[in-house]
This record gives C-alpha cells, sequence and structure tokens, in this order.
C-alpha cells in the first residue's frame, strides 16, 4: 500500500475509468498497491504479464486487468483493454491534487511590477521579478525564482527550487518537479585563437500546455530563435535539452537522455533512458529509440531503433574490440582477393 484514501465506491471506480465491474460495486477502496503487496480496501492492477503469477494470490479488493486475465483474479475485477491507464485514472481519482489557499507567503519577494491572479499561491521564499505574469489557479512552491518578463499559464505547478530564467513562457496545466531550470544559456561559444567566447543567447524558452518536466532536468534558452516544447511533452527526471532544440506534441523521453543543439524531434515519439542525440538532426513522427541508443543521424521514417551494444563480460568485450580494430585490414584482403578471383586464368 502506497498511500490511503478517504474512500470510493468500487463501482464508481468503474464508471470513472470505463471499465466494466465484476464485483460488489459497494465495495470501498480507500488504497492501492502492488498484487503482492495489496491489502483489503485496496486496488491493484495488471498490465505487465511479467507480474501475472501473483494475481492468484492477491489480497487487494479489486485488480483491474485485460479480460484474458479475469478467470484467474480471485477478487473482484475492472476489465479495462489498457489496464495501466486504467488504474492510472483510478488513482487519480482516489488521490486528487492537493487544494491550496491562494496568497502570497510573508516570505516570498515579488516585484510590483507583476501580475498575479487572486487565486494564486506564491510560496515561501519563492522570488517573482518585473514583469512576470502569473494566471489562474498557479502554485509556486517554496524556493522557487521566476525572473523578469515571464509567463505562467493556469492551473501551472512549480512543486519547488524551480528556476525560470528570463522570458520563459509555460503553458497551461504544466507540472514542473524540484530543480528544474528552464531559460539558463545554451552552451555557445566561439574560438579566438585558442580561448572561448560566448555567444549572447537571445532567444527563449517556449512551453506548450499540459507538459511535465522531472527534476533537475534543464532545458536551455535559444540562441536567437527559441527553445520549443510543444503540448503535451513529458520530460523525465536528469534530462538536458540544449539551445533550439524543438520536441513535438505527446513526445516523451527517459532520464538521463540528452538532446544537442538544433535538433527537431517530432510528435509522439519516445526516447529511452540515457540516449543521445546530437546537434542539427531532424527526428520524424512516430520516432521510438530504446535506451543508451545513440543517434547521430536523422530518422525521418516513424519505427523503432538501437544503436549500442548491451554490456557482456570483459573478457568477450576485448576480444570483440580487438577484431574491430583489425576491421580495416581485412577489408583490404577481402578487396585483394575479390579482385584475384577475376582474374583470368592462364593455361600452364
Amino acid at each position: 500500500m502506497v498511500s490511503r484514501s478517504s474512500g470510493t465506491r468500487l463501482g464508481d471506480l468503474a464508471e470513472a475509468v470505463g471499465a466494466k465491474l465484476l464485483g460488489d460495486p459497494e465495495t470501498s477502496i480507500t488504497g492501492v498497491g502492488t498484487l503482492q503487496a495489496a491489502k483489503p480496501g485496496e486496488l491493484s492492477f495488471l498490465s505487465n504479464s511479467a507480474y501475472r503469477r501473483y494475481l492468484p494470490a492477491t489480497r487487494a479488493s479489486a485488480v483491474i486487468l485485460h479480460d484474458r486475465d479475469a478467470t484467474d483474479c480471485p477478487v473482484a475485477a475492472l476489465i479495462s483493454d489498457n489496464p495501466y491507464l486504467a488504474y492510472a485514472r483510478a488513482a487519480d481519482k482516489l488521490f486528487p491534487r492537493r487544494s491550496f489557499t491562494p496568497g502570497v507567503d510573508p516570505t516570498a519577494v515579488v516585484s510590483e511590477t507583476a501580475s498575479i491572479d487572486d487565486s494564486a499561491w506564491i510560496g515561501p521564499c519563492t522570488v517573482i521579478g518585473e514583469g512576470v505574469r502569473i494566471e489562474s489557479g498557479v502554485y509556486l512552491g517554496p524556493g522557487c525564482v521566476v525572473e523578469e518578463d515571464c509567463s505562467i499559464g493556469a492551473d501551472s505547478r512549480l512543486v519547488a527550487n524551480v528556476t525560470l530564467c528570463r522570458d520563459t513562457l509555460l503553458g497551461r496545466r504544466c507540472l514542473i518537479h524540484p530543480g528544474a531550470v528552464l531559460g539558463a544559456d545554451g552552451f555557445g561559444l566561439a574560438n579566438e585563437d585558442g580561448r572561448w567566447i560566448k555567444v549572447p543567447q537571445l532567444g527563449r524558452v517556449r512551453v506548450g500546455d499540459d507538459v511535465e518536466i522531472g527534476a533537475n532536468t534543464t532545458i536551455d534558452r535559444g540562441a536567437l530563435e527559441d527553445t520549443v516544447l510543444h503540448d503535451g511533452v513529458k520530460l523525465d527526471n536528469l534530462i538536458q535539452i540544449a539551445h533550439n532544440v524543438e520536441i513535438g506534441r505527446h513526445t516523451a523521453m527517459a532520464g538521463c537522455s540528452a538532446v544537442a543543439g538544433s535538433t527537431k524531434i517530432g510528435d509522439h515519439c519516445t526516447i529511452g533512458g540515457q540516449t543521445g542525440l546530437v546537434g542539427h538532426l531532424t527526428i520524424g513522427d512516430n520516432v521510438h529509440f530504446s535506451a543508451a541508443t545513440l543517434v547521430t543521424r536523422s530518422f525521418a521514417k516513424a519505427g523503432y531503433y538501437s544503436g549500442n551494444l548491451p554490456a557482456m563480460e570483459n573478457a568477450a568485450w576485448r576480444r570483440m574490440v580487438a577484431r574491430l580494430r583489425k576491421l580495416e585490414s581485412l577489408a583490404k584482403d577481402m578487396k585483394l582477393l575479390k579482385k584475384a578471383s577475376k582474374r583470368p586464368v592462364e593455361d600452364g
């Protein structure tokens, strides 16, 4: 069990998530848990077949699952074609976002030129710069910094210690987790006789609606044009988005991935953890990269791509590398053999 709620009828949950109920609709659900750890009064789900072995012995009061698994469910079942999505909606109903009282904490520092809707909350030690515009229902947690001329759309939430550098534009219903930095300078440097000269970063960061940005993720401002995250983008923790990157609608990126400058990513893509994309690439819609893929060229065609070697025993790795180093000489030998095979045979 991960948490407790005041309780919701199982029948109401089934209706809310669009699932078919097999069981008593009056059952009270007060929490959620895994199949193996859930207790009576709690709701669980089965979406990954690897966990099916825990289903017959579950003590949950109800389980969300596909109809193919219903015969082995010993408790009430909520039948869904997409159990994980149904669980997400059920958990959201059981544990809605906590409400807050609007206002400005006495320790916050707010510019007189900032425009803040009366329904917003400005938390302790938060700093709001000149010309900032904050719309209705916005929540700024403790320690946030919103520099001059930023804009935050309605019902967005900055959890804590989030920094929006100047001119950053945030859409509606965004969720920004602690430590994220939006609008820091991109890595723009020119070389003069071995010395690095900073190139002014004059663009902005523009974020659409319903975007989520994970803890300690960084999104650099554009060098000339803007860095753009379109509606519905989801970024995990510890991600680096460089200057002038554009990420299309409803694309999701897992932790520790990174995108170099001026790369364009299409709609509905998924980027696995620790994946790296070099700069100035174009990635089409519905392109999916598995974890730890190194992307060094553009991919316009939708599909699933991988591009790295899995871990292996150290001795095997060393042998493989040694063979790779010989590939060039082997290729030359093959060319010589091919030429030799085409020479006419002389009579003896």
